[in-house]
Parts: C-alpha cells; sequence; structure tokens
C-alpha cells in the first residue's frame, strides 16, 4: 500500500529549534577515562591550593563575571564540585572559602545539552491556565534534548495553542537547573518484582521484603539491613544480594526544581547508574483517574548497553518521581500510558518484540503483564517495525493512537489507529497510508528521513502533533480530528492483529 493517506496533517510555520547556548554545569574529572586520573586530579588540586589569595580572588572574580549570568547559583555549584574531591586534598581545612571555591571552578564545565540534536516531543495541557483569551489552551512540551557523546536528557518548552491554529512558543532563556535527588516513598511490591526480574530470590531478600511496609522511607530500608541476622549475611551469596537490594531499590526516587524557575529552564537528567547514558524519549500524559489530575509519562532509561523502562508520576512538573516499570509487558521502548483507567483497569501501549504494538495491563503485583498484539508492519511504509507516538488520545468514538512506522532507507513515517473505547484490545479503525511522513523540508539533520512523535492532544476539534524532524529541529502539525476520525477504514482481519 501506498504512503499517502486519504487525510494528511497541516504543518505548522513555528518550529522549536537546538539552542548551543543552553548549558547545564557538569563535573568535570581531567583525564576520567585514564589510569592515572587519581594523579592528575590530585596534581591539580595541589596547584589550585598553591595560588595566593590575591590570584585566587582575581579567578573567581573572572569566573563569575564570564560564567555567572549564564547559571543559577553558580556558587552553589562549585561548592558541590569542591566536596566531590575535596577529599584529594591533604589540607582541606586549611583553605579559605574562595580557594574551595575555586577548586570547584576547576573541577566544572559547560554542557550544552542540546547542542547535538534536539527531537521527539510530548505534549500535555500545562498546569498553569491562567490570563488566556478564549480558545486558548496553555500547553507543556517535553523534549528530548542530545549533547556531546549523544547523552540524553529531558528539556521542556512551553506554548499557546489558539485561537484556531495559531501557537506561539514562549521564548526558552534564561539558565538551565538540573533538578535535585530528593527522597521519595518505595513500594515493596516494586522492590519485589524487581529482584525477581533477576531471578534474586534467597534467604536474604525474603527477610528484607517481610520486614518492610507497603511504603517505606530510605531510613527504614537501611535499618531493615541493618537488622539482618549475621547469619545470614555470612553466607557467600550475602555481600551479592546487599548489593542487589540497595542498586533495586535506588531505581526509585524523586527529583524536584526550584519554585521560582520557570518550566523551560528545567533539565531532568540522568541520576542513577541505569541512565547514565541518557534519558530518552518521554511519553507525557495527563492523567484523570485517582484524586484529580497528576501528570504522568514513560522514558527509556540507558546505560550505555542496556535499556530499561521508567515511570514518572509529577503534580505540578516540579516534582517528579521516578519508578521502574516492571514485568514482560515494559520490556524494550514505547511504553506509552493510557490517560485514565479502562473498567479499573491500568493499561498502556508497548512494543515488547520491538516490532509491532501491543497492550498490557497492570496487575496487582505492579508488573505489566504479557502484551496483547494490536497491530503488526503490513504496509509498506511500516515493514521494518510499528510502535506509537504517544499515550492514546480518547475521542468519542474510540481511543485514538499515533503511530510510527519504519520503512525503505529507515525512514519514520506517521499514521494511526482507533482502539474501541471500552475494549481497546480490538482495532475498530485505521489510516490508510501516513497521516505526517519526512518532506523535502524535514528529511536532513542528525538522523535524516524522520518525523516522530511521543505524543499530542485534542485541541478545540484539532488534534495537535507536534515532531521531531530527523532529529534538527521540533515542529507542529495540525489535522481537524473529525477529518481523521471519517478518513480511518475497518482492518483487515488477520489473525489476533489489527
Amino acid at each position: 500500500m501506498t504512503d499517502v493517506a486519504a487525510v494528511a496533517a497541516v504543518r505548522q510555520d513555528v518550529t522549536i529549534a537546538p539552542d548551543p547556548r543552553r548549558v547545564i554545569i557538569k563535573l568535570f574529572v581531567p583525564g576520567e577515562d585514564d589510569a592515572v586520573v587519581r594523579a592528575r586530579t590530585r596534581g591539580l588540586v595541589d596547584r589550585v591550593a598553591r595560588l595566593d589569595e590575591e590570584e585566587t580572588g582575581r579567578l573567581l572574580a573572572d569566573i563569575f563575571d564570564r560564567f555567572g549570568a549564564r547559571h543559577h547559583d553558580l556558587e552553589d555549584t562549585f561548592r558541590h564540585h569542591y566536596d566531590l574531591v575535596g577529599h584529594r586534598i591533604a589540607r582541606a581545612r586549611d583553605l579559605s572559602p574562595s580557594a574551595r571555591l575555586l577548586v570547584g571552578a576547576y573541577f566544572s564545565h559547560e554542557y550544552a545539552v542540546e547542542a547535538a540534536a534536539l527531537c521527539n516531543p510530548s505534549m500535555v495541557a500545562h498546569p498553569d491556565q491562567a490570563g488566556l483569551d478564549a480558545g486558548q489552551l496553555r500547553v507543556a512540551v517535553s523534549l528530548r534534548q542530545i549533547g556531546e557523546g549523544h547523552l540524553s536528557s529531558v528539556g521542556f518548552a512551553t506554548a499557546v495553542l489558539g485561537p484556531g491554529r495559531r501557537i506561539t512558543v514562549t521564548d526558552r532563556g534564561g539558565p538551565l537547573i538540573v533538578g535535585r535527588r530528593v527522597g521519595v516513598r518505595h513500594h515493596r511490591d516494586l522492590l519485589a518484582a524487581g529482584l525477581a526480574e533477576q531471578d534474586c530470590d534467597n534467604e536474604v531478600t525474603a527477610t528484607v521484603l517481610d520486614a518492610l511496609p507497603e511504603q517505606y522511607d530510605e531510613a527504614t530500608f537501611e535499618r531493615v539491613l541493618a537488622e539482618l541476622p549475621p547469619d545470614l549475611l555470612s553466607r557467600s551469596t550475602g555481600p551479592g544480594t546487599l548489593e542487589d537490594l540497595r542498586r533495586t531499590d535506588a531505581a526509585s526516587y524523586a527529583t524536584t526544581f526550584p519554585a521560582g524557575t520557570a518550566l523551560h529552564q528545567r533539565v531532568l537528567w540522568p541520576a542513577t547508574p541505569a541512565e547514565s547514558n541518557g534519558l530518552e524519549d518521554v511519553r507525557l500524559v495527563r492523567f484523570t483517574d485517582e484524586g484529580g489530575p497528576t501528570y504522568r509519562g514513560t522514558y527509556t532509561a540507558y546505560d550505555g548497553r542496556r535499556i530499561a523502562t521508567r515511570a514518572l508520576a509529577s503534580g505540578d512538573l516540579r516534582r517528579f518521581e521516578i519508578t521502574p516499570m516492571r514485568g514482560p509487558g515494559a520490556r524494550n521502548k514505547g511504553v506509552a500510558l493510557f490517560p485514565r483507567t479502562v473498567d479499573g483497569r491500568h493499561l498502556a501501549l508497548c512494543r515488547t518484540d520491538g516490532e509491532s504494538i501491543g497492550l498490557t495491563c497492570l496487575d496487582a503485583e505492579s508488573r505489566w503483564q504479557e502484551q496483547i498484539p494490536l497491530h503488526t508492519p503490513r504496509d509498506s511504509w511500516e515493514l521494518i517495525q510499528v510502535g506509537n507516538c504517544g499515550s492514546p488520545i480518547e475521542t468519542a468514538d474510540g481511543w485514538l493512537v499515533l503511530t510510527h512506522g519504519v520503512g525503505p532507507m529507515r525512514r519514520y513515517a506517521i499514521g494511526a489507529l482507533l482502539l474501541d473505547l471500552r475494549r481497546p484490545e480490538r482495532v475498530v479503525a485505521r489510516l490508510p497510508g501516513t497521516l505526517l511522513a519526512p518532506d523535502d523540508g524535514d528529511r536532513d539533520g542528525y538522523v535524516p528521513n524522520v518525523v516522530y512523535s511521543c505524543g499530542g492532544l485534542i485541541h478545540d476539534g484539532e488534534l495537535w502533533l507536534p515532531y521531531g524532524a530527523s532529529d534538527a529541529r521540533v515542529g507542529f502539525a495540525t489535522v481537524p480530528v473529525a477529518a481523521l476520525l471519517a478518513a480511518m477504514v475497518e482492518p483487515v482481519r488477520s489473525g489476533a492483529s489489527g
């Protein structure tokens, strides 16, 4: 089948381009990939420490003059970096406050979070809807931003939709702020599910799980470990099991931002070993069950070799709670949560086999079950693989699922499915051909020949579709929902697939 559809999305003129001025400060350890790292860092610290106070003051004044306006609380960052390397200073107590700041500055560097690419957006209604005119909606846009070394993090933008097809993106200027990790309430069933996935089941883990309450904090967790019987810890598997317990528990955490920071200044940065090579493809959704609207989402954590699916939850897009997603339905990339429960079930789209769209349900033990097949590669534009482009969007006619397909020359395009509103296991319609495909203006970039989205929304009868164009920029397209639904046709029935 050709990739020409009966209806096509209309590209809007507004785009978000990567901005190399958007920088954060990272710890810089000279030669950190070198076997002589310890000698080099200690030598640098010694050289900085030998500077007299006048020279130290002059250098600090120059640093703050050059970089102060580009960052939030530069002094606090330098103090933190000093604390991380201070153990290498033989006479740390003798250093003046200004000398400690300077040591921190030498162990810091700027990192341009989106210098390489900007892509894979999702869009949700913003928590602040004040000050708008009739027909307008303020939206929050999540962005995958990629810098040196192909390291991904999550950024944000704010825009106003309407009236009509008008979109205005808020200026993204100002210093960026990396979220600070804070304590979180942990869930025993998630810890148990994580240990089960690692086949870590012995007397130590059973004793710990039995002693923990359903929800617990870090202090309770460490107290339970400290109270383990010595005869269990003395076994050959004891130390390794404790390491597994701590690593699995640490996969759940929270990160928060100062109250005065704008959304576009916030950066979700890797905070655990499993995320060390990036946070990829956040699929945000506004969840409307269970006590009022909240923001939920999923993303892929990458450590350089393995991927893992993570869930996030936030009431205000300022504090984010991160938890692992467990079970066979959460394997591989592309999990996307439904915006509400369906018949009491928490559901998600998934792609556990790497090439087809499925449906998974959360069980009573917080494990995502085996996928129910929904749609497999069928048409010429999607024969390599298919997946979702974000969470399902509720309409009166059913759950609208934006899909992506990969065709010849690894060309990505966007299509659509419609799922039954009460029984999402059933595909009731599909769009013949594509809704949005790379044109001549989209095909060149960091990853050529790709249009890709992590989620859109409906406003005033229009489907708003943010999309990454070859990872070079983020664009926006619209299509009337009624026209899109009218263009969809009943699927060809073939086995279990839609």
